[in-house]
């Protein structure tokens, strides 16, 4: 698996290669040198030995080379297909997201339906692909149990997003949050379980912490394993900051009621994103209060790595 170090977009590509069931390694990758200077769209035409002795990885691009190449970020994209192209027979390639670039020159592409992109090798997602499946919210649950049990019902599960290109989340606005979630849980004598991520803020975290200061709750600290799976299976009810389409399309894997907390900033596509996830039943708009309503579970991970097995002739997974 090839990606350029976006832990979100990385998890996507992990979740289909896990679903996939080939062994797989991960390979985080970078240009440099003058090879830096030329776009991404345009690297595609450089020869593919020289475009990878320019690329700086975690691990050494070199033989032998595997079956399948999943890819995912656009720098990601003309070193997928140089590791195509040197492969003998050609690998497969699968890419996560629009590659802006012609379609043709992947085996398949997997884009979401808000990406608006369409080709005959494209499979439209609805949401991000994502490895939430019922073992491993079973899994998770376990290992956090002691911690979570003692804690009331209706427990909220709260996904914390942070900078972005589009959107920010400064202290002020965690701290507007927090009261809203600890008035929520006065309200309903429930719990809060609240995990960051590496883009939130630290002092954002402390303002909201120090909001909700008075009613039960978890506050990860980064220290530890992470209870992010954990709580999504232990939650009754989840809210989620508006900037991460992984982690509101992980969040609605469970089938649970999904709100959707907004943060300064725009985003167009983002828009279209959440609009379709409200249209699919499975998002609100978090407004302070919980409420009750059913959906199907959102994952179409499984859809597209059938689709990969199937041209691998691997076996289906029964």
């Amino acid at each position: 698996m090839v990606t350029d170090g976006a832990v979100g977009m990385e998890a996507q590509g992990i979740a289909v290669a896990e679903a996939v069931g080939l062994p797989f390694s991960l390979r985080r990758v970078r240009v440099q040198g003058a090879m830096r200077l030329l776009p991404a769209r345009l690297q595609i035409y450089v020869p593919p030995a020289p475009l990878l002795r320019s690329v700086a990885a975690n691990e050494p691009l070199q033989p032998p080379w595997p079956r399948l190449v999943i890819s995912i970020g656009r720098r990601s994209v003309p070193i997928a297909l140089a590791i195509k192209r040197l492969a003998q027979p050609p690998a497969f390639t699968l890419h996560i997201q629009n590659p802006k670039v012609p379609p043709r020159l992947f085996d398949l592409i997997a884009a979401p339906v808000h990406d608006d992109f369409d080709a005959p090798n494209v499979i439209t997602t609805f949401g991000a692909v994502h490895s939430v499946t019922d073992v491993r919210l079973t899994e998770a649950a376990k290992r956090f149990a002691l911690r979570v049990d003692p804690l009331p019902h209706p427990r909220i599960a709260v996904l914390l997003g942070g900078e972005s290109q589009a959107f920010s989340f400064p202290p002020e606005t965690a701290a507007a949050l927090g009261v809203k979630l600890a008035t929520l849980a006065k309200e309903s004598g429930g719990a809060l379980l609240i995990t960051p991520s590496r883009r939130t803020r630290p002092d954002s975290v402390a303002a909201l912490s120090s909001a909700i200061a008075d009613v039960p709750h978890i506050v990860w600290d980064g220290t530890g394993d992470n209870p992010y799976f954990a709580f999504l299976a232990l939650a009754d009810a989840i809210v989620v900051t508006a900037d991460s389409v992984n982690m509101v399309t992980e969040a609605a894997g469970t089938g649970k009621p999904v709100y959707v907390q907004a943060l300064p900033g725009r985003s167009t596509r983002l828009a279209r994103f959440h609009r379709l996830m409200q249209e699919r039943g499975a998002t609100r708009p978090f407004e302070g209060r919980l409420e009750s309503w059913s959906y199907a579970p959102i994952n179409d991970t499984e859809m597209v790595a059938s689709r990969i097995r199937r041209a691998l002739h691997l076996e289906s997974k029964g």
